[in-house]
């Protein structure tokens, strides 16, 4: 990303206010808290924070990376001491730490998929859920470079996973256009 795309997104989040309102938080996170374990989790592209706020409410130290300074500063205004904001070109992201839990929702880097299994300690899990294409999305504009083929999410985990949960469906409710998306849940042998 570029100065150019965090621009964009800064400018999205205040032109949206409904962005930066408070959300539940992915369903397949909640799905599958029971299962985690650790204290270190990434919410990478982590937009308002609801996944991170939720993690930090299990007691992980949650850091929390996206590309907009507008997104980060409105999740720091909840003041949760065991959320860390950073903000970064989440396209060179390089982990400088392992984490027991990582999860990416709404944000399609291929290549980041590679790095954050890499930052993933033995034994933890990833949540990545995003948009795929699939003739009943109604937002116009998407960009086919950013949109899942079907069944792509699988094609990133070899046999040094454990795939606990694929699944295809329809966006929340809440987000501005219907669109389809993928998900996927593993564990790190």
């Amino acid at each position: 990303m570029s100065l150019k795309d965090k621009a964009k997104w800064d400018k999205k989040y205040l032109d949206t206010p409904k962005l930066l309102q408070k959300r539940k938080p992915s369903q397949k996170l909640v799905k599958f808290s029971n299962y985690f374990n650790g204290t270190q989790a990434l919410d990478f592209a982590s937009g308002n924070g609801r996944n991170s706020i939720y993690l930090a409410s299990l007691g992980f130290n949650v850091d929390a990376y996206d590309i907009s300074e507008v997104a980060l500063e409105n999740l720091s205004a909840n003041k949760i001491k065991n959320i860390t904001t950073k903000q970064i070109d989440l396209d060179n992201f390089e982990a400088q730490k392992k984490y027991d839990l990582i999860v990416k929702c709404n944000y399609l880097d291929r290549t980041a998929i590679k790095k954050l299994s890499d930052a993933l300690n033995k034994n933890g899990f990833m949540i990545i859920e995003t948009y795929m294409h699939h003739p009943s999305n109604t937002k116009p504009d998407s960009n086919p470079d950013f949109l899942l083929q079907a069944d792509e999410l699988k094609t990133f985990f070899d046999e040094g996973f454990e795939v606990l949960e694929y699944d295809e469906f329809d966006n929340e409710p809440n987000e501005l256009y219907r669109m389809r998306k993928q998900s996927i849940v593993v564990r790190k042998k």
